[in-house]
C-alpha cells in the first residue's frame, strides 16, 4: 500500500474514527485504526463493542486533489502512536507505504516514522444493517436533539437502560427523552421519513455514543439519514457513517410520570434564575445541591440555600407571571441549571403540582420541549 494525503484531511479523519476506539479494549485489533486505500479515495473505521465510527476521504472533490493511491491496501495501525505522529508531522502532506511484512512508513517532509502495522484480515466486520426503517434529520437539529437530553441519562450502571435516551417514532414526530430517575428531559422534532407509517417505541441508544456524534457532526442543515433496526442504529452523513449498538431492556413509561394538572404556574427571566440558583449553590452542600423556593407574593420569589457550618445565601427573584397557590418547594439545583443552559429561550414557565411532587420547566414560548424534576424532602 502506497499513497500520498493531505494531512489537515487526515488529521479530521483520524479524530473522527479515533472516539470509536477504547484504551481498554482486550482484542488487540481494536486498538488499531483499520487503513483502507482504493482508487477512489481512502477510508478510515475505528470501532469497540459499543460504536463503530467510518470515515472516507475521497480521492479529489471538484479541482481539489485531496489523495494520491500510487497503490492500494489495507493496514491495522496503533491508534494512539498513529493519531499523535500524524497531527505533530511538519507539510502539508503525508506519505504512507507498508511493506508486505505490514510495517508502515509515515513520512513528511525531513520526518520519517516506521511503525508496525497489524493485519487488516482481522479487524471486525463492521455491521451489516438493512435499510428498511430509514428517516432523515438536518444535522443542527439532530445536534440540539441530543444537547437537549443527553445531560440527563444515569451514570450509573445499576439501571443500564438510563444510560441511554430512548427514542420513539409516531405520526412523524420524533420523541427523546432521558432521566436518571431524578429528573427527566424531552424534545420533539418533526422527521422526514421514506416510510410515511415508519414507527417504533423501544429505541435506547446509548448517551455515550450520541454524544460523541454529536462532537464529530458539523453545525450545518444537511440531512443526515438514520437507520433503525432491532439492535443497532446507523448515522449516515456525508463520507462518515456512525453505528451504535442499542441498549436491552424496557425503558420506562416516562409519559406516565409527566403530571398534566398544575397548582400554581411561575414565569421567570431564563438567565436571571439561573445566575441566582449559581449564587445559591455557592454555600450550598456539594452532595445534594440543595436549593428552597418559595413565592413572597404574585410579583417574587424567595431562593435560598442553606448550610449550617458555612452561612445562608438569599436570593429575590422577580416573577415575570404568577397563577395559582402559594409556593414552598426544595430541590437540587445543580439538576436545574443543568436544564437552563440547554433551554433556548429567554423565559421559562414551571408549573407546580405541590411540595413533594414532581414539577416541570420549559420554553414559555414552545411546547417541543420539557424537563421534570423531582423535589428534594428537607425534613
Amino acid at each position: 500500500m502506497k499513497f500520498t494525503i493531505q494531512r489537515d484531511q487526515f488529521v479530521q479523519s483520524i479524530n473522527h474514527v479515533s472516539k470509536a476506539i477504547s484504551s481498554r479494549s482486550t482484542i488487540p485489533v481494536l486498538a488499531g485504526i483499520k487503513i483502507e486505500a482504493y482508487k477512489d479515495g481512502v477510508t478510515l473505521t475505528g470501532s469497540d463493542s459499543d460504536i463503530s465510527i467510518e470515515s472516507f476521504i475521497p480521492s479529489e472533490v471538484g479541482d481539489e486533489q485531496f489523495v494520491e493511491i500510487e497503490e492500494e491496501g489495507t493496514t491495522v495501525l496503533q491508534a494512539r502512536f498513529f493519531a499523535e505522529i500524524v497531527k505533530k508531522l511538519p507539510e502539508a502532506t503525508v506519505e504512507i507505504r507498508v511493506n508486505e511484512q505490514n510495517i508502515a512508513q509515515i513520512s513528511s517532509g525531513s520526518s520519517v516514522f516506521n511503525i508496525n502495522g497489524m493485519n487488516a484480515d482481522e479487524y471486525p466486520r463492521l455491521p451489516e444493517i438493512e435499510e428498511e426503517n430509514v428517516f432523515q434529520l438536518k444535522t443542527d437539529l439532530l445536534k440540539a436533539l441530543i444537547k437537549q437530553t443527553a445531560f440527563a441519562v444515569s451514570t450509573s450502571e445499576t439501571r443500564p437502560v438510563l444510560t441511554g435516551i430512548h427514542w420513539s417514532m409516531e405520526d412523524g414526530t420524533l420523541t427523546c427523552t432521558a432521566t436518571d430517575s431524578h429528573r427527566l428531559a424531552m424534545s420533539e422534532a418533526k422527521v422526514e421519513s421514506e416510510a410515511a407509517d415508519l414507527s417504533f417505541t423501544n429505541v435506547v441508544i446509548p448517551g455515550k455514543s450520541l454524544s460523541e456524534l454529536s462532537k464529530i457532526l458539523d453545525d450545518s442543515e444537511e440531512h443526515i439519514d438514520i437507520v433503525v433496526t432491532n439492535n443497532q442504529i446507523l448515522f449516515k452523513a456525508k463520507n462518515l457513517l456512525f453505528f451504535s449498538r442499542l441498549l436491552d431492556g424496557n425503558y420506562p413509561a416516562t409519559k406516565n410520570m409527566i403530571p398534566t394538572n398544575q397548582k400554581t404556574m411561575v414565569q421567570l427571566d431564563a438567565k436571571k434564575l439561573l445566575a441566582a440558583i449559581e449564587r445559591a449553590l455557592l454555600l450550598s452542600d456539594a452532595k445534594n445541591n440543595v436549593v428552597n423556593l418559595k413565592s413572597i407574593d404574585e410579583e417574587h420569589l424567595e431562593i435560598t440555600s442553606v448550610t449550617p457550618e458555612v452561612g445562608k445565601v438569599t436570593e429575590d427573584v422577580t416573577s415575570l407571571k404568577f397563577e395559582g397557590e402559594e409556593l414552598r418547594i426544595a430541590f437540587n439545583g445543580k439538576n436545574i441549571i443543568d436544564a437552563l443552559r440547554v433551554i433556548e429561550s429567554s423565559e421559562v414557565a414551571i408549573q407546580f403540582t405541590g411540595a413533594m411532587s414532581p414539577f416541570i420547566m420549559r420554553p414559555a414560548d414552545r411546547d417541543y420541549m420539557l424537563h421534570l424534576f423531582s423535589p428534594v424532602r428537607t425534613y
